[in-house]
């Protein structure tokens, strides 16, 4: 679940960023500040601040529908489709697609990243070509507003944090209306079965079949 284990740093701008973490949800809390401070570098010939903070590549395709809140990154090919909805602190790689009626909020998403249908992604870092197939959702508050444990077997962990999604790595697949609970992470090359409830640490090059049942891919 370390950061180096879970993702290819070579395939996002915060790639200086998320190496100074040992866990890659400690980088959530300082992701609004460094979006600004990396935003002010971009290139101005590849790069347009549209509005105060919000810098969108000369390449990306934005509908005219999509909000797009402040502070936000959104690289090289990436398409925003209708209705997205972007309240800020997001980092957007090369060519990702953010679909109709998703929703990000503190959120980074690496190179190649889809979230194409009707998706929410809090509090959350997604992995190169991870994908979130439609309805599926990263569930950021516990019910009873308590901080945030990451469990695995035989391990807990206490993030300290009272928001927190996601951690999904590299070539992840989650399937059509998945809740992934808040502290959930996700391995490299792993698949979520549809309609799962995810919680807790799901190693990689996994399917996860729900009701507490994982096999390792052959």
């Amino acid at each position: 679940m370390e950061t180096l284990r879970l993702y290819d740093l070579n395939f996002t701008f915060a790639e200086k960023y998320l190496k100074t973490f040992r866990y890659p949800w400690e980088a959530l809390a300082g992701l609004k500040e460094f979006i600004v401070s990396f935003g002010a570098t971009l290139d101005k010939s590849d790069y347009t601040e549209v509005r105060p903070q919000v810098w969108l590549h000369k390449s990306a395709k934005v509908s005219s529908s999509a909000h797009i809140g402040a502070p936000c990154i959104i690289g090289e090919g990436t398409e925003v489709r209708h209705c997205a909805f972007i309240r800020g602190s997001a980092l957007i790689g090369r060519g990702c697609v953010v679909g109709n009626s998703t929703e990000l909020k503190n959120a980074i998403l690496f190179d190649g990243v889809q979230a194409p249908h009707f998706n929410y992604v809090g509090d959350s870092i997604l992995g190169r070509k991870s994908h979130l197939g439609a309805g599926a959702i990263t569930s950021n508050v516990k019910s009873d507003k308590s901080t945030v444990v990451i469990k695995a077997e035989g391990w807990t962990l206490n993030t300290g944090l009272k928001k927190l999604g996601a951690m999904i790595g590299d070539f992840a697949e989650v399937g059509c209306n998945s809740v992934l609970n808040p502290g959930t992470v996700i391995g490299k090359n792993t698949n979520i079965y549809p309609l799962s409830s995810v919680r807790g640490v799901i190693p990689e090059s996994c399917i996860f079949k729900g009701g507490g049942v994982i096999a390792a891919k052959k």
